[in-house]
């Protein structure tokens, strides 16, 4: 019976992926086409038609976001709870076995977990003491990921300077990196996947204690696999063979994060045996708005071909414009997404304005806000990256980790203690001296006679807090951190808007342990926060995948942008900008717009642009130009200033209820004009949207 409950909605391609449980699986999901619902419904399918134990299948994708809906999902699917199970981000999942396995490896369980910031605050301290220029670390630190994604260490970096392009430099800050991690009890994120391989081809035994324990290994977005998260997939398999991976060549658009497309075919090499399902069903877009993909992505060689289809019908012809610079570009967004909302079809969440580089985005805020549009940016500060919040989560790290040295050295003076940049420096180079962390060396200095009485006050009074905060480190977490705010009056110290932050904070903190929590903080980013408010979405074209809204606009579409200049030279480049864009077209659901500029201000100079070049490789009849030119009768600088104060005091404001002697009751969704003759556009049921002058419409607010 629950068999074929599951199988029910599925079509002839997803359940035929469902129903493959032994051996190999490749299944080539095209954007739109349920790869989710699959690996969900074999997930539950294995659990309750096959008996098995849902704490022998591992589940494996890449961002939170994805990892939670999948969560959700399986516990709908199953009725039974998802907590333990082995299904979350390939980060998270590789932190969970070191916490329980690292030890074999020379570390400590108690690891800290660094992001990009606190990886970048150790690279600028060995730089400034190489006396290197810091410009240059933000590159270092991506060539330091770059190397661990190809799980090259120091060691291996060292021995094979012939082969990686030697720089002894870089090889020397490469090394201290390390040492400073190691003697910090730290890991970056890509030592996650880097010491679990390790761990496991160095500890046999440990690989086959969870190859027994992991019967079947699933993978989402296998295209977006590095080649430490393929080896790791690798290891998890090789015994059972009983591996799926799900993914599309076609979406494969992190290259610069070190993501390889050529694993989906090396996949089909070392599983020889692979059965391979393609779903080419769409149910997100409308025709129209895939035969646009479609054509563009049919350009690039060397792909695994998916024709993509729909039983949505043919939908709107998608739009391209072309403005006469990047402001009249913005402008005609804003314009566009102002009629959709006034007809009372879209709300402001349902559209999406999507980029190629952030410099982009400002014409399209400036665009938005004159219109008084809310819009979010996808992809901006995330709330644990929020500077309060990081500040006791730091606390908290150095309470579970005190050779924590970069979280020590943010919190020694947050609230202000009077440890200014000398004393820091002090305590550093004996650090570094004895080798040491900062709170061990501190520990020292206070117990020496070798120091001055003032030194010694100052960090006392710092060590003797975070010491009683270490004694209370098993009270529940909420308490804990209310203790932090207590005993360093930070909340006093930042004012009460971002205490209310902290108070958020606490409340995330409910039923969580203090390791735990910290893991969670670690490992989550902006793109991980939930879309609640009614807004436009502003992001990237990269932040847009695994995203989906009824309607989208591609803004920037000129060659130098999409494809970006770096790209047009280079066929394998411009192979992944085409990809990118078959990404951003594929989010929109029923309305897609492409917008462009003739002259567009790029890099403090304005630039003469053409029409991007996959332009030619979409099918004529596929969209509809228009060519918008600055309107003469653009409304006077003096009205929009004056209207929205008037507008905001009048009861006829936008969301006001009012009574036509005609049409009867309505919505006012706009009001616009000058003092003495203003204009409502007004949502009434029984005949739509109606455009009326207050002087003359004779309407009664209700």
């Amino acid at each position: 019976m629950m068999k074929h409950a599951l199988l029910n909605d599925l079509n002839v391609q997803q359940k035929e992926a469902v129903l493959h449980i032994n051996g190999p699986i490749l299944v080539l999901a095209g954007a739109g086409s349920g790869k989710t619902k699959v690996i969900t419904h074999r997930f539950a399918y294995l659990n309750t038609a096959h008996k098995v134990p849902n704490m022998s299948i591992l589940a494996m994708t890449f961002t939170n976001k994805a990892a939670e809906e999948m969560r959700e999902r399986v516990e709908h699917l199953t009725k039974k709870s998802s907590k333990g199970l082995w299904l979350g981000t390939f980060h998270s999942l590789s932190a969970r076995i070191l916490r329980k396995e690292i030890d074999h490896l020379g570390l400590r369980k108690d690891f800290c977990i660094y992001d990009n910031e606190d990886s970048g605050n150790i690279i600028r301290s060995i730089l400034k003491e190489f006396k290197v220029h810091e410009a240059l670390y933000k590159g270092i630190l991506s060539k330091i990921s770059s190397l661990k994604a190809s799980l090259i260490d120091p060691e291996e970096l060292l021995a094979n300077e012939d082969s990686y392009g030697f720089d002894e430099k870089f090889a020397r800050v490469y090394v201290r990196y390390k040492d400073e991690l190691r003697k910090n009890n730290a890991l970056d994120f890509d030592d996650l996947i880097m010491y679990c391989v390790k761990l496991f081809e160095k500890q046999p035994a440990v690989l086959k204690k969870y190859q027994n324990e992991f019967l079947h290994i699933m993978i989402d977005e296998f295209q977006d696999t590095n080649h430490s998260q393929y080896r790791l997939a690798k290891l998890f398999a090789s015994k059972h063979k009983n591996i799926c991976v799900v993914g599309d060549d076609d979406q494969s658009i992190y290259k610069f994060r070190g993501a390889e497309v050529k694993n989906i075919h090396t996949f089909k090499k070392d599983f020889s045996k692979a059965k391979v399902i393609r779903l080419e069903q769409n149910y997100r877009s409308t025709r129209n708005i895939l035969n646009i993909a479609g054509s563009v992505i049919a350009q690039n060689p060397a792909r695994m071909p998916k024709k993509l289809w729909t039983e949505r019908g043919e939908g709107e012809k998608v739009y391209y414009c072309i403005a006469s610079n990047e402001l009249e570009e913005a402008r005609y967004i804003s314009r566009l997404i102002k009629e959709l909302y006034l007809k009372g079809k879209y709300s402001c969440k349902d559209i999406a304005v999507l980029y190629r580089v952030n410099q982009q985005s400002r014409a399209l805020e400036e665009a938005l806000r004159e219109n008084g549009q809310p819009y979010r940016i996808v992809g901006g500060i995330s709330f644990y990256h929020r500077k309060e919040i990081k500040d006791i989560v730091s606390y908290l790290k150095v309470i579970s980790n005190p050779d924590d040295s970069v979280s020590l050295k943010r919190i020694v003076n947050c609230p202000p203690r009077q440890i200014g940049v000398a004393t820091i420096t002090r305590v550093e180079n004996e650090s570094r001296k004895r080798e040491e962390s900062l709170y061990s060396t501190m520990k020292y200095i206070i117990k020496s006679n070798a120091y001055t009485a003032s030194l010694k006050d100052k960090i006392s009074s710092f060590i003797h807090v975070i010491d009683e905060l270490i004694a209370h480190k098993d009270v529940v977490l909420p308490e804990l951190i209310k203790l932090i705010c207590k005993k360093t009056g930070y909340l006093k110290w930042i004012g009460e808007e971002k205490a209310d932050n902290i108070s958020e904070l606490i409340n995330f903190a409910e039923d969580k342990d203090l390791g735990s929590f910290i893991d969670i903080s670690s490992l989550y980013s902006s793109l991980d926060e939930p879309h609640t408010n009614d807004a436009v979405s502003l992001m990237t074209l990269h932040n847009a995948k695994g995203l989906e809204f009824p309607v989208v606009f591609i803004s920037g579409f000129e060659d130098g942008l999409v494809p970006h200049f770096h790209a047009i030279n280079d066929p394998e480049e411009l192979a992944e900008e085409r990809r990118l864009f078959y990404v951003g077209v594929t989010r929109a659901q029923d309305m897609l717009v492409l917008t462009g500029a003739k002259k567009r201000r790029l890099y403090t100079s304005v630039q003469e642009q053409q029409p991007s070049r996959f332009l030619s490789e979409i099918p004529v009849g596929c969209y509809h130009c228009i060519e918008k030119r600055p309107r003469a009768d653009a409304v006077s600088s003096s009205i929009v200033k004056m209207s929205p104060n008037f507008l905001k005091a009048s009861p006829f404001a936008t969301g006001a209820r009012v009574r036509h002697p005609k049409w009867g009751i309505g919505v006012v969704r706009d009001s616009y004009g000058e003092t003495d003759d203003v204009k409502v556009m007004v949502n009434f049921p029984s005949v739509g949207i109606k455009r009326l002058s207050l002087k003359f419409a004779n309407l009664e607010k209700i």
